[in-house]
């Protein structure tokens, strides 16, 4: 009741609600859902990107799903997201964690740390390509001979310097979502765990490592999703080679549809990164359990 006029206070009517998100849903339907139906309806058809589209059928599905080479392109998709993820997963927790303290100089170590996401793939990938050279890089201007090889002419060694780049530059982005969740871990379950005489190491795994499970889940699958669309910075740094080790899927995708003129295909490559995309995500929310902000909530 108010005050002044005995009466109840107004309120908004619950139909008015709904209209509240309807630019965003204009934005992503405009920007998500309408791109995605044109791609799925220009799989069925053969297009050189440039003439008159013409539909075709499954005839693009089939000349997709019969190369031998989209097995090969999903492996190394795969492999490129699961070695990512083991070496980007502990080395952000490790980071994120340290981060978290209240030293200042941490604080100026995190920014340092988040320069690398503030920088193109692109550029990246051209300066490591620089610094790689065998004859003209860092190894041969240190001349120090083990950094003198071929790196991106022998295929695991170009396999391994794509993992290395891709983490160097995503690593300070999930270490700021670690360092973002293990600050909302309650400081007196550290405090409680320090009078039973558990020590730091004993405190991270007890503690730290179980109070992470849904920033786990969360960075994992915004690792994992994104790792589907590697394309500018393994483009750029081995065009896929040699032979086709780094070749992933996206790369295959643009290959199809820009060089080859065969935009058919090129749109069923990109309806299979939605479907394997969505799939892992739902895969890794299951893994997950309850809802993360359900049990946020319970335990706040």
């Amino acid at each position: 009741m108010s005050a002044l006029t005995g009466r109840p206070p107004r309120r908004e009517p619950r139909s008015i609600l709904p209209w509240l998100a309807a630019p965003a849903l204009v934005v992503f339907a405009g920007f998500a859902v309408i791109p995605l139906v044109g791609v799925f309806a220009l799989s069925f058809t053969t297009w050189d990107g440039i003439g008159a589209i013409q539909p075709s059928g499954l005839t693009s599905w089939r000349a997709v799903l019969t190369d031998p080479g989209l097995p090969h392109a999903l492996w190394v998709t795969f492999l490129v997201m699961a070695v990512s993820w083991a070496v980007q997963t502990p080395l952000s927790i490790l980071i994120g964690t340290f981060l978290a303290g209240r030293q200042r100089y941490r604080a100026v170590l995190g920014v340092v740390y988040f320069v690398p996401v503030t920088l193109s793939s692109a550029a990246i990938a051209l300066a490591y390509k620089a610094l790689l050279d065998p004859n003209f890089g860092l190894g041969a201007g240190l001349r120090i001979q083990a950094l003198s090889q071929d790196w991106l002419g022998r295929p695991g060694l170009a396999f391994g310097v794509v993992v290395f780049v891709v983490s160097w530059q995503f690593v300070p982005f999930h270490s700021l979502i670690y360092q973002g969740g293990v600050q909302q871990i309650p400081k007196s379950l550290y405090e409680a765990a320090q009078l039973d005489g558990a020590g730091r190491v004993r405190q991270f795994f007890s503690i730290t490592l179980p109070q992470l499970k849904y920033t786990i889940i969360t960075s994992s699958t915004l690792m994992v999703v994104g790792s589907l669309t590697f394309f500018d910075l393994i483009f750029v740094l081995t065009e896929g080679g040699p032979g086709d080790a780094t070749r992933v899927l996206a790369l295959d995708m643009y290959k199809r549809g820009f060089q080859a003129s065969l935009m058919g295909p090129a749109s069923a490559i990109a309806v299979i990164l939605v479907l394997v995309g969505l799939a892992l995500a739902l895969l890794l929310r299951r893994l997950g359990g309850r809802d993360a902000g359900a049990s946020q909530l319970e335990g706040a």
